[in-house]
């Protein structure tokens, strides 16, 4: 049975309003055509102008003649008097003469405003009967208006019934193709997630993999490393296998420093606690690979300081690492020697055609003469020593470092709460954090001058507290103590204490 969608009361209300609609319409229509003006007839055309009289006047407007005079005493009894009267009616002639004249001069005007005249109003009763015969057609036309429009809705009405009827049987038959459609798709829905499932473990599992083959391939390295220096000498003293030598091209100064072991000392080295033993540097290098950043990155990064080495030679990288800083300097065609306490580091480095040795720092400058060297960097290496390992390590720089060398110390900024907790507990080798103000002043008491701090590495805008829309003192307090909390947690992740000797 089919359900009435429209009930018996809500028909009753539509036909009233119709109704109602129609008689507005009627009495609109009355009104209109009440309004409508009469054609009311014209005044008719003016008199023609009466020129009867204008001969007459133009013959006797001469008051004075021109009388013969008769001969003999007549004669000159007439000249007398004509002398004697002619003053007098000198004047009225003059007047006589205006007046006929400018009666001639109106005669063409009168003529040619009565030709006007009768032509306006003419025209004007031609066009009093086009406008009411326009009001008489401009009533048939909204009279027809309505059926027009009727005639319109009928038929809209009889397509809108069609499609609703067309719309229904699609309905109905899209209804069951979804219906289909929505089984299929919970069905795909379910492979889908066993699916995605079954790649997530397979991704997990192939990172593992990964992580596994890279330890495996840097344990091979090593022990590599360790079959060949159990089958012959092992390299002793400040030259190496590849025949660096010393940084100095000066023979005689090399001679008076101080031989250069690569053994360890008994306190916290420079790059890590976990690579002191040989056999399980690789692991470090492979935290690094996964921590530290991309080589690149780190690159990126590091060319700041090429700048504060403009122009100067001898420069040693404490804790090169993977090598970036040297590989920067040889570039740009500055003499520079690196230092690592990781044997995998130092391979790595070595296997890039750079000139590095492997020990610890303090050991390794100590075995350089005085003032040979014109500039020093040690990035992300001083967080992993202890202080008074730090202290001496920056004194013995500062007698090793010429006059005007700079020395560039870069670390984690702890300061920073992000900075802390993301970078710096992440690394187990990492043993006592350093303020900005700490670093900077064992810096200064080591001697050096002209102390600076740069901050680097910005925390993205996308990590930090975000402000509060509104400009009441609420949110303009609101948002002041974010500030204060961005500058606090979310700032620079690291920072170089730059001084000069």
């Amino acid at each position: 049975m089919t359900t009435r969608t429209i009930t018996p009361d809500e028909l009753a209300q539509l036909k009233a309003a119709r109704e109602e609609a129609d008689r507005r319409y009627n009495d609109a229509l009355s009104a209109l055509y009440a309004a409508l003006p009469s054609g009311r007839e014209l005044p008719a055309s003016p008199p023609v102008p009466d020129e009867r009289l204008g001969p007459t006047l133009n013959e006797r407007w001469p008051v004075l003649k021109d009388v013969e005079a008769p001969a003999g005493w007549r004669g000159r009894v007439v000249r007398f008097v004509r002398r004697s009267v002619e003053p007098f009616f000198a004047r009225q002639q003059a007047f006589n003469a205006a007046l006929v004249e400018h009666l001639n001069n109106n005669v063409p005007v009168a003529r040619a405003t009565h030709a006007a005249v009768t032509d306006v109003l003419d025209r004007l009763q031609h066009h009093i009967y086009d406008v009411v015969h326009f009001q008489v057609l401009l009533m048939g036309f909204v009279q027809q208006i309505t059926s027009y429009t009727d005639t319109k809705d009928y038929e809209m009405e009889g397509l809108a019934r069609r499609r609703i009827e067309d719309l229904q049987e699609l309905i109905g038959a899209v209804g069951g193709v979804g219906d289909e459609l929505q089984k299929r798709l919970e069905l795909l829905g379910a492979r889908e997630h066993r699916f995605e499932a079954r790649v997530s473990s397979v991704t997990a599992a192939h990172e593992d993999f990964r992580g596994s083959l890279a330890l495996l391939q840097r344990a091979q390295q090593a022990l590599a490393r360790e079959v060949e220096q159990l089958a012959g000498p092992r390299r002793t003293g400040p030259f190496s296998e590849r025949g660096t030598g010393f940084l100095f091209e000066d023979e005689e100064a090399a001679k008076d420093a101080v031989p250069f072991s690569p053994v360890a000392s008994s306190e916290p080295i420079s790059s890590s606690q976990l690579a002191a033993r040989d056999q399980d540097a690789y692991k470090y290098v492979a935290f690094e690979d996964a921590f530290r950043g991309r080589p690149e990155d780190i690159r990126a990064r590091l060319a700041e300081y090429l700048p504060t080495f403009e122009g100067a030679s001898d420069i040693v990288d404490l804790g090169c690492g993977r090598g970036e800083f040297l590989a920067l300097l040889r570039e740009h065609g500055i003499a520079a020697r690196g230092l690592d306490i990781n044997p995998e580091m130092v391979q790595i480095c070595r296997e890039r055609g750079l000139r590095v040795d492997e020990g610890d720092a303090l050991t390794f400058l100590a075995s350089l003469p005085d003032e040979s060297l014109g500039g020093l960097l040690a990035a992300q290496v001083v967080e992993h020593l202890q202080p008074d390992y730090l202290v001496q390590m920056l004194a013995t720089a500062q007698t090793k470092l010429r006059p005007g060398a700079r020395i560039v110390l870069e670390t984690v900024n702890v300061a920073c709460w992000f900075a802390f907790f993301q970078s710096y507990i992440r690394d187990v080798t990492h043993i006592r954090p350093l303020h900005p103000d700490t670093l900077s002043h064992f810096v200064r008491a080591s001697g050096f001058q002209q102390i600076a701090v740069r901050f680097s590495s910005p925390l993205p805008a996308e990590h930090r507290l975000l402000h509060a829309a509104g400009d009441d003192e609420l949110h303009f307090a609101f948002n002041r103590n974010v500030d204060r909390l961005n500058d606090l947690l979310f700032t620079h992740l690291d920072y170089a204490v730059i001084g000069t000797k």
